[in-house]
C-alpha cells in the first residue's frame, strides 16, 4: 500500500479578537489551498454554520494590501476586492516567519466577527488533508450579537435567577439544537474538531471515483440486475419476488436485519423489497409475464458500473416533483455536510423548508407533517439502495458517510444544481 502523500503546508493561529477568554483553532492547511477553502475550514473549527458573508483584509506576505471575499456567480466583487476561491494561501502567508500576523477574516458583518490569522510556521500536511493542532472554548452559537452579545447570552444561561434566563434557555435550544443543560462555553474538543475538518475535506477534494468505489456502492443495484440478466426473476402470482430469491440476496449481499413476519416473503424483508422497487422506478427493471427483468436501459448498463453509477445519480438528481426536489436538496445538504438535525427534528425541519418553498396542499393548505414524512422516507429509502456509509450492512449503521458515498452523493448534487 502506497503511502498518503505529504504537502508543503502552512500552520495558522486563528483567535477571534475581543473574546474571554480567548476562543481560538490552529489549523494546518495545504499552501495550496484557497482563501475559499481557508473560509470553509474555519467555520467548520469553529462550527458557525455558514450563513454569512465574509471577507479577509489586510497586508499578504510582500505587504501588499487583500481584501478578499465571496463573490456570486452572476456578481461583480466589489472595486478592488478579489474572488476567494482564486487567490491560493501561499501568496498570502510567509511559513517561514513565525508570529507574523498578516491578515483578518471578518464573518457576519452584523454581528462583526473578526478573526485574526498569525502564522505559526511551516508544516507538512496529508495531501487534500486539514487538521487542527489545539484550540480553546467551542465557537460562539451564530446571531448572539458579536462579542458582547454572545457573552451575554453565556452569563444568563449560566444563572437560573436571571429575568431573562428562560428565554435565553428557548433561544439557545432553538438555534443549536441541543439542551441547554449541555452547553458549556469551555468545551473544545479536538478530536471531534478533527473528524469535522476530515469530513469537509473530503468534500472540498473528493478525488476521482476509483472503479472498486463504484462496484462497493452500486453493489445492491449491481447484484439484482446480473442476477436478472438471462432470465430473470420468477415472480409470485401478487407479484413479488420468490421466497428462494430472497433469501439469496439476503445471503449474498450480506443483509442482516430484524424480519417481521415470514422471512421468506419479500413482503416483509425491507432491504429487497425497497431496492426493487427503486430498480423499476429508475427503470432499469420490468414486470413482464410473471417474471422480473431487465430493461433495455439494464441491459446496457448490467455489465457497466461507471455508466450506471452515472445513470443512478442522474435518476436521485431528478426527482418527480417540486416537493421531491426540496426533500432531496436537503438530504444531500445534511449527508454530505454532516449537519443532519437530531432523528426525531428532522422531519419538522422537512416540512419548514417544504411550507417555506412556498409548497402546499391542492387545497391550499400548508404541507402537513404527514407528508413531510412520506418524502422523506421516499429519498431516504433511495439512498439507503447504495451503499454510502462504508458498511455491507443494510441501512445507515454508520453516521458519517465514505469517501466513495461523499464521492458520489456530490456527483448528486452537482446535477442537481446543474438542472
Amino acid at each position: 500500500m502506497e503511502s498518503p502523500t505529504q504537502v508543503p503546508a502552512v500552520e495558522l493561529r486563528i483567535s477571534i479578537s475581543e473574546t474571554d477568554p480567548l476562543i481560538w483553532r490552529q489549523l494546518v492547511l495545504p499552501e495550496s489551498a484557497t482563501v475559499a477553502e481557508l473560509h470553509s475550514a474555519i467555520q467548520c473549527a469553529f462550527d458557525w454554520k455558514n450563513a454569512h458573508l465574509y471577507a479577509v483584509a489586510g497586508h499578504d506576505r510582500y505587504g501588499k494590501k487583500r481584501i478578499i471575499t465571496r463573490v456570486a456567480e452572476d456578481d461583480d466583487p466589489p472595486v478592488g476586492a478579489e474572488e476567494a476561491a482564486g487567490v491560493e494561501l501561499h501568496e498570502l502567508f510567509d511559513s517561514s516567519q513565525p508570529g507574523k500576523s498578516c491578515l483578518e477574516y471578518d464573518y457576519d458583518f452584523g454581528d462583526n466577527w473578526t478573526h485574526e490569522i498569525e502564522v505559526v510556521g511551516r508544516a507538512v500536511v496529508q495531501e487534500s488533508r486539514i487538521t487542527c493542532t489545539g484550540g480553546a472554548m467551542r465557537g460562539p452559537v451564530e446571531d448572539s450579537g458579536g462579542v458582547y452579545g454572545y457573552a451575554n447570552v453565556v452569563r444568563v444561561v449560566g444563572d437560573p435567577k436571571h429575568p431573562e434566563h428562560a428565554a435565553a434557555v428557548e433561544w439557545l435550544e432553538l438555534v443549536t439544537q441541543e439542551r441547554a443543560s449541555k452547553f458549556d462555553a469551555r468545551a473544545f474538543d479536538l478530536d471531534s474538531v478533527n473528524g469535522q475538518l476530515n469530513r469537509l475535506a473530503q468534500r472540498l477534494w473528493p478525488g476521482e471515483v476509483t472503479p472498486d468505489e463504484m462496484e462497493f456502492v452500486l453493489g445492491p443495484a449491481l447484484w439484482f440486475l446480473k442476477e436478472a440478466e438471462l432470465d430473470g426473476f420468477p415472480l409470485t402470482s401478487a407479484g413479488y419476488l420468490k421466497p428462494i430469491v430472497v433469501k439469496r440476496a439476503m445471503t449474498e449481499l450480506g443483509w442482516h436485519v430484524v424480519l417481521h413476519g415470514s422471512s421468506s416473503t419479500e413482503y416483509n424483508v425491507a432491504p429487497v423489497r425497497i431496492v426493487r422497487e427503486h430498480l423499476q422506478e429508475w427503470k432499469l427493471l420490468r414486470k413482464d409475464k410473471g417474471r422480473l427483468v431487465l430493461t433495455p436501459a439494464g441491459r446496457k448498463l448490467v455489465n457497466k458500473p461507471a455508466m450506471l453509477w452515472h445513470y443512478i445519480a442522474d435518476r436521485l438528481a431528478s426527482p418527480d416533483g417540486a416537493g421531491l426536489d426540496v426533500v432531496t436538496q436537503l438530504k444531500l445538504h445534511w449527508e454530505v455536510s454532516g449537519s443532519r438535525p437530531p432523528w426525531n427534528l428532522s422531519t419538522q425541519v422537512v416540512q419548514l423548508a417544504l411550507n417555506e418553498r412556498g409548497l402546499r396542499l391542492m387545497n391550499g393548505a400548508d404541507i402537513p407533517i404527514e407528508v413531510a414524512r412520506e418524502l422523506e422516507q421516499d429519498v431516504h429509502s433511495a439512498f439507503l439502495c447504495l451503499r454510502l456509509w462504508g458498511s455491507e450492512k443494510w441501512g445507515q449503521y454508520e453516521r458519517e458517510l465514505s469517501d466513495a458515498g461523499i464521492k458520489f452523493l456530490l456527483d448528486v448534487q452537482r446535477r442537481l444544481g446543474e438542472g
